[in-house]
């Protein structure tokens, strides 16, 4: 069952924590520039209140025409950078020509222990300013001197980088991103190879697992190639026990018969008749055996072209007065996954059956299909005999069912192929034929040709 892509979530896993860092590092970024640019402000404001300050203090007349700052932005109305001086009841003594159309308002409440206040207010065009002021005395009155700055500015000058910021941490975004996928199916490229290595042993190209794997993978190749030998190692002692256990029941049976043949009477019968059950059933069951661990063997592949045309001539010769048509096939067709003598066996008894029930005409096609499970082989075998009914057409699979005793056989043969069909894991499937008799549809897994030449 599978369930997505490791290569996949590993890159969305990285691109969603990549997308949530750049959009934290843009908000930091731009948080780090504004508090630079406030302080720049308020140490500029702190400079030039000290200046008119000190030009007070110097000249002992908050009035004189000597108190200036030489800063052009406090010479423009409307610039957001404005100074006055005056005292504490409002009287105006001293003011930058800057200050034009506007009451510029002081900080309410209780001056600090420091003498220094500031706030953040909007002057009467709507701009943003920050305030700072400062009390002097000068005997024998005490005066208040307010600087402000733009902070409109500022604020204007945070939204363009928040903005040029987010546009390049963007495109660092996708080159990263970009990165993160070479990265991923970089880091994947082992699986991969350890997915073709498997794909390889599967197919018979290779009868292990080969190659230098990372430490993280490599425990796995090695198990995947330590289950391959126990597996041929369990096929191999049940295949021998297989072999001792015919051995070693076949005498006690000869010997069962032979006695009960060599005697009359009732008891006799009996012996003889379930010993040639007992004979029955174990030869069934030693043919059953013997297939499942036939086709447990990983590796195994067969041309079905050429096996399938070879029996259209033995059928020819075998047959004469029928006419098989083998329509041509694929060039690139899949390989049979499986025993050749057991497609032979497969494909020849329903061949034989097609010739022996048809009327002089057989039509053989191979070709490819799809199945639940993939790819398959498809083999369908028409003739223009008397056909079969739906009930008759189950019937006829079963273990030495015959409809028909006159015609030579044992009755074996469908059955045969249906377990070999259902070792391999395909289908067989007896319907009418377009040409009026019998279709045989036998479907059975495929290899890839894996760059191997037909003959």
């Amino acid at each position: 069952m599978r369930k997505g892509s490791i290569a996949a979530s590993l890159f969305w896993l990285s691109a969603g924590w990549l997308v949530l860092a750049l959009v934290a590092t843009g908000f930091l970024l731009t948080d780090l520039y504004s508090r630079a640019l406030d302080t720049s402000l308020s140490q500029t404001l702190d400079f030039h209140i000290e200046s008119l300050a000190g030009a007070v203090l110097q000249t002992g007349d908050p009035q004189s025409a000597d108190i200036a700052l030489t800063d052009p932005r406090f010479g423009r109305p409307r610039s957001g950078w404005y100074w006055v001086i005056r005292d504490a009841d409002g009287t105006l003594y001293n003011l930058s020509p800057s200050v034009v159309g506007i009451d510029l308002p002081g900080i309410a409440g209780p001056a600090s222990a420091t003498g220094r206040d500031t706030a953040i207010v909007d002057d009467a065009f709507g701009t943003r300013l920050r305030v700072v002021q400062r009390t002097v005395t000068v005997a024998p009155k005490t005066y208040q001197i307010i600087v402000t700055g733009n902070l409109s500015e500022i604020l204007e000058l945070v939204s363009d980088f928040r903005g040029q910021a987010f546009i390049v941490l963007g495109a660092v975004g996708v080159m990263l991103a970009i990165m993160s996928f070479i990265v991923a199916r970089f880091a994947m490229r082992p699986v991969d190879r350890l997915s073709a290595a498997i794909e390889s042993v599967r197919e018979g190209e290779s009868v292990a697992i080969s190659g230098a794997y990372p430490r993280e993978i490599a425990p796995l190749a090695e198990e995947v190639n330590e289950l391959l030998r126990s597996n041929a190692q369990i096929i191999e002692r049940a295949r021998n026990q297989v072999g001792n256990l015919a051995h070693g029941l076949k005498t006690p049976l000869a010997v069962l018969r032979n006695e009960a043949g060599a005697n009359k009477g009732a008891l006799a019968d009996v012996v003889l008749a379930e010993s040639d059950k007992m004979s029955t059933m174990v030869a069934t069951y030693l043919e059953r055996a013997r297939l499942a661990a036939r086709t447990a063997v990983v590796g195994k592949k067969t041309d079905a072209v050429v096996i399938i045309t070879r029996l259209v001539r033995v059928m020819a010769k075998i047959h004469p007065d029928v006419a098989v048509l083998l329509h041509p096939a694929d060039a690139n067709l899949p390989w049979f996954r499986g025993d050749e003598a057991d497609l032979e066996e497969m494909a020849g008894n329903l061949l034989d059956n097609a010739c022996k029930w048809s009327r002089g005409q057989v039509e053989v096609h191979l070709e490819a299909a799809r199945g639940d499970v993939g790819a398959m082989l498809a083999l369908r075998i028409d003739d223009n005999g008397p056909g079969l009914s739906e009930q008759d057409a189950q019937k006829v699979l079963r273990r030495g069912v015959r409809l028909d005793e006159k015609t030579p056989g044992s009755g074996l043969g469908l059955d045969i192929v249906k377990e070999l069909v259902d070792v391999y894991g395909g289908s067989l499937t007896l319907q009418r034929s377009p040409m009026g008799g019998l279709l045989v549809d036998l479907r059975l897994p495929t290899v890839r040709l894996g760059g191997t030449a037909r003959p």
